[in-house]
């Protein structure tokens, strides 16, 4: 991973992104998503802002030392403060509660990447709300840019996806175009390959796209996903 921060910051430094290009993006929560995309957010030239409930962890500590570019942390309802950009990088059945905690995000970028869901007895993945965690934050943040996106993989395949063995699409649904292609950006930074498959009503569709996937790795038939550009 540290490789790959180093080249990604060599192609952005090549390509011109300087600080009049980059964004303070809040990443709430320090789990293993927050892990992966932190640093490669930051080596695109961002500042990264992690939420935590307990800031001076010793773990958390770590992220933000091995993030760089003044990267620092806080307690979950400070980071959006001036944040352009604010990732909702918890478990699925905290968002709701997070969320409202995280006073007024309008006109912010609010970048979900998380899945409801409940398992079976048979170990499969099913529904566990019924429109999608990305409606649900939109609805708590009428005035924000909600961005599902990130959510149809693991955060190995964010942290390096060339050991898939091929692209990796990343379907991204939402309501506003600046705001999608914001994110399109970061992701395309990641080395995965963003499309945008409509308004924000449709992140139930993508969020059952992880519950395909996740399935399929249960029933021992792993994929990733590469939608292919019709000519």
């Amino acid at each position: 991973m540290k490789l790959r921060q180093t080249l990604l910051l060599t192609v952005f430094a090549l390509a011109g992104v300087g600080a009049a290009q980059a964004d303070t993006i809040a990443i709430i929560g320090t789990g293993e998503v927050a892990n992966a995309i932190g640093p490669l957010f930051a080596a695109q030239g961002h500042t990264i802002v992690y939420g935590s409930r307990t800031p001076e962890r010793e773990d958390v500590r770590a992220l933000v030392a091995r993030t760089g570019n003044d990267a620092s942390a806080s307690i979950q309802e400070r980071a959006p403060d001036g944040a352009d950009i604010v990732v909702v990088a918890v478990p699925w059945n905290v968002v709701e509660s997070v969320v409202r905690n995280l006073g007024d995000l309008a006109g912010k970028i609010v970048l979900d990447p998380t899945n409801p869901r409940i398992v079976g007895d048979d170990e499969l993945r099913d529904w566990a709300v019924d429109t999608s965690n990305a409606e649900i934050i939109q609805g708590l943040a009428p005035r924000a840019h909600v961005v599902k996106a990130l959510n149809t993989m693991n955060w190995r395949t964010m942290v390096d996806p060339d050991a898939t063995g091929g692209p990796v699409s990343v379907p991204i649904v939402g309501d506003d175009d600046a705001a999608k292609a914001k994110v399109a950006g970061l992701i395309a930074g990641m080395g995965l390959e963003p499309i945008d498959l409509g308004p924000l009503r449709y992140a139930r569709i993508v969020e059952g796209m992880y519950l395909l996937w996740g399935n399929a790795n249960t029933l021992g038939r792993p994929f990733n996903y590469h939608l292919r550009r019709a000519p």
